[in-house]
């Protein structure tokens, strides 16, 4: 007589809790238990295989990963589905407007046409990464269409590709999109893991500036001397404030007795509220700062200026409480105020540089002058001291040698005399520090 023992393992009778297997009329085999489910309930799940080994090993796998904690996925829907539903009900209630309509832009340009049809509980590492990969070679002219849109094609409809490619930093914003989603599908148990987090896109290289050297920010405020919004055009180059960040200044938020701004909210346009005060892009960004005499100086000029407008416009004046305005006392659009920027670097006979320079420039004069990375870290309201350590790496090593290149002057000066030693082995030249 045959005895359990002797039984073989995968013909055993099963115990309570281990599932059953049995083979279907279409000669697969189906294996089912009970495993973990979101919101720390139980569900019963079925897996399949051509023979009762290859479908116990799958059930076993699961109730394994449940038995560690891990819950089944629940999300059978497409990656397309999830994003739309992640845009609509969760990353509108936690993104700033501009900032979610990016992510929109992102998802329906490649996300969505890339990864779409993929069941969310399905994609993998390598899906990801073929996709990047497709879109670091592929031309977006081709890709998107944009070709056909043309009165005149100049690239795939004409037979020679054009090859307009996307940049690193744009991939690997894509990048950090898709990641974003998919983490908040785990957060939900939606997904067991992050599948976007085990593909590298490499570091991009970081965007090049060009701020203003000390004779450039001297012809820019000489230049500035006579313009409406002199003070405004100083207090950025003097304070690194941002643009957002000047044009959201009220005159409540300034102490010019005490010599201090508090830096409360930003003024942005917005696709749906127009001119709009948010708060600061950080927390950090929320902070108060010490304000120089020249600064208060062009600021009680310009409150005497304001005043004069606001007589002058009579009826018309809006009163909002803003520091800088239009002449009749609305809010400054950001973009007409590029435009004044632009103007007026063109009347100084500067090379033409971005608004947001202005506080590269700040920093970066901050540190050719010796001042502490964490003092210039407060001003600019940085999140993280390593934020002002990587943008301003270039500075710093021109800094180190420099400093090297002094103490190289200081070891040799005394004992060069301008005659070469007996063994020719003389040391190399040491460039004198320059200030």
């Amino acid at each position: 007589m045959t005895t359990p023992r002797d039984t073989p393992a995968s013909r055993r009778s099963r115990a309570n809790g281990d599932g059953t297997v049995y083979q279907r009329k279409d000669s697969r085999w189906e294996a089912a238990g009970y495993v973990l489910a979101p919101g720390n309930t139980r569900k019963r799940v079925r897996v399949y295989g051509s023979t009762r080994k290859e479908a116990l090993a799958k059930l076993t796998e699961k109730i394994a990963a449940s038995n560690r904690g891990l819950p089944v996925p629940s999300a059978q829907g497409s990656m397309a589905a999830y994003l739309t539903y992640w845009l609509e009900n969760v990353a509108v209630h936690h993104l700033r407007e501009n900032t979610h309509t990016r992510y929109a832009a992102c998802v329906d340009r490649y996300l969505i046409p890339g990864l779409g049809k993929k069941k969310l509980t399905k994609l993998t590492a390598k899906d990801v990464r073929t996709w990047l990969n497709q879109l670091r070679t592929t031309c977006q002219c081709c890709a998107r269409g944009i070709d056909a849109q043309r009165d005149e094609p100049r690239c795939c409809a004409t037979g020679s590709c054009c090859s307009k490619r996307l940049s690193p930093l744009t991939l690997t914003y894509i990048h950090s999109v898709l990641k974003s989603a998919l983490e908040h599908a785990v957060r939900e148990e939606e997904i067991p893991r992050n599948v976007a987090r085990n593909v590298r896109t490499g570091t991009p290289r970081p965007r090049r500036f060009e701020p203003l050297t000390t004779d450039e920010a001297r012809r820019l405020l000489t230049t500035a001397q006579g313009h409406r919004l002199h003070a405004l055009f100083e207090l950025a180059l003097h304070t690194g404030l941002r643009k957002g960040e000047l044009l959201g200044l009220h005159w409540e938020d300034l102490d010019l007795d005490r010599g201090t701004a508090a830096v409360r909210r930003t003024l942005q346009r917005t696709s749906t509220g127009g001119l709009t005060t948010l708060p600061t892009k950080t927390r950090a960004s929320e902070r108060r700062i010490a304000l120089p005499t020249r600064c208060l100086h062009s600021l009680k000029q310009h409150h005497e200026q304001q005043q004069r407008e606001r007589h002058a416009a009579g009826t018309e004046w809006q009163h909002n409480g803003y520091v800088f305005t239009t002449p009749q006392g609305r809010p400054i659009d950001p973009t007409n105020l590029t435009r004044a920027f632009t103007t007026l670097l063109r009347k100084a006979g500067l090379r033409r540089i971005r608004f947001h320079d202005l506080r590269h420039s700040t920093a970066t004069l901050l540190l050719e002058q010796g001042v502490e990375l964490v003092v210039i870290k407060e001003l600019l309201g940085h999140a993280h001291i390593g934020v002002t350590a990587t943008v301003y790496a270039h500075v710093r090593l021109r800094l180190q040698r420099d400093a090297i290149d002094a103490l190289c002057s200081a070891l040799d000066g005394p004992t060069n005399t301008g005659t070469g030693n007996a063994d020719g082995d003389e040391p190399p030249p040491c460039a004198a520090l320059v200030r």
